[in-house]
């Protein structure tokens, strides 16, 4: 926390609402990031009929959209941790405005390539910036709290994009569409800057820096190749990072191939399809809130992670076995969402132990890089599978990666606990 918190009681009406604040304008900019996630491929009619792309080349685009957004992720972090995190927020909102803007203005293949390559490299930086900012702005009674909104904002945006870009496309055209979501980006880029000593920056980065007593300090005194040697020297990390990469191919599997899967095992249309995966969506933002009251109540995390995640992924397999009513299967999915849901905020938590002090936004930077590889992974594995008949083979796949993903959290907090042992 800043010294001006410090100075006040450990918890007063005065520092509620500043969390809060906070803690609405994190919202706000990761609501957007996902919400941006989504712009491209809403578009992707529109571009193949105007253009006459191919849907290989129009998938190209967001490929190129989470490559750079990996690598990029991976690095960001240890910009934010030596320029403070509001800065390189503001530089990321921007990218995604100028991206939407080039989308906008296109008149080839080429402009569309550049504007995802910095579309990506705004969305590279959002992880490591926000849980920067939370896990130094905010109270730590709030900070449960935090990550669930965190994660919930996120959901929120991506069910926000569809609706917003579909309904201007039918009102007007798929270019005013993208302007809009432009607009929208830089109306909370304007919020992000204006609070920005809320946020922190700079000046903020250096109180932080120079706290005494802090046993993280030697990585800032460290160049960036021996800040990344130590990181990568520590197991706990390496658990972190396949721990996204597994739950993101799970949820690669579900956003991308509920629908068909539905169709094909359970007979359920479209429209009833689409309608049972914004039910996930909408569970798992419930399961946030949910799993925000738990982070504070159990402060074995990795306990509520394993068991939240082990049942999405026992959910999913009974889905695949295909034995359930049409109705029945429509619930179950929304089931699924809700236990995925509650895992959240508590893998928020884990991952800010592993964190070594002074390389938040490294850790963070280079752990949630997980999340890109899994989101480019799980779509190519999981739409071989269905090209080769397997019709119910994404959602084993999705429930097989879950299990997974439970049992390194447990490996990764007892790694923690003997590293502090040993501290």
């Amino acid at each position: 926390m800043t010294a001006t918190t410090l100075e006040q009681p450990l918890d007063s009406p005065a520092i509620a609402r500043r969390d809060w604040k906070i803690i609405g304008l994190i919202g706000a900019a990761h609501s957007y990031s996902h919400f941006y996630q989504l712009v491209l491929p809403t578009l992707f009619l529109s571009l193949a009929n105007e253009f006459g792309y191919s849907f290989s080349e129009l998938g190209l685009l967001a490929s190129v959209f989470y490559v750079v957004s990996s690598i990029g992720q991976a690095s960001s972090g240890f910009v934010v941790d030596r320029v403070g995190a509001a800065p390189v927020l503001r530089f990321g909102l921007a990218c995604f405005v100028v991206s939407g803007v080039l989308i906008g203005l296109t008149n080839g293949y080429a402009m569309l390539l550049l504007a995802a390559f910095i579309g990506g490299l705004g969305n590279s930086v959002f992880h490591p910036v926000d849980y920067s900012i939370i896990n130094h702005r905010v109270s730590p009674n709030r900070l449960g709290h935090a990550y669930s909104t965190h994660g919930l904002t996120g959901n929120l945006g991506w069910a926000l994009t569809p609706v917003f870009m579909t309904t201007i496309i039918h009102l007007a055209n798929w270019r005013i569409a993208v302007f809009s979501a432009a607009v929208l980006g830089a109306l909370v880029l304007l919020a992000v800057w204006l609070g920005s000593e809320l946020l922190g920056g700079r000046k903020a980065k250096r109180q932080e820096a120079g706290q005494p007593g802090q046993a993280g300090q030697a990585h800032h005194k460290q160049s960036v190749g021996g800040t990344l040697a130590t990181l990568l020297a520590q197991p706990t990390l390496w658990g972190a990072f396949f721990f996204f990469v597994c739950t993101s191919i799970s949820l690669s599997a579900v956003q991308n191939y509920t629908i068909p899967m539905l169709g094909d095992v359970y007979g359920i249309d479209k429209v009833l399809a689409g309608t049972a995966l914004s039910g996930y969506m909408v569970a798992s933002a419930v399961g946030l809130l949910a799993g925000g009251f738990l982070v504070n109540s159990n402060p074995r995390t990795e306990f509520t992670v394993f068991v939240s995640l082990v049942l999405a992924g026992v959910t999913l397999i009974v889905l695949a076995m295909g034995m359930l009513s049409s109705q029945a299967a429509m619930v179950l999915v929304g089931v699924a969402g809700f236990c995925s849901g509650v895992a959240t905020p508590s893998r928020d938590m884990l991952i800010r132990r592993a964190a070594p002090k002074g390389a938040t936004g490294a850790v963070y930077g280079l752990v949630y890089s997980g999340m890109d590889v899994g989101s480019t992974i799980g779509p190519i594995v999981f739409g071989v599978m269905l090209d080769a008949g397997l019709s119910q083979g994404p959602w084993a796949g999705s429930a097989v990666t879950f299990i997974i993903a439970a049992i390194v959290a447990l490996a990764v907090a007892r790694a923690i606990a003997r590293r502090d042992a040993r501290a």
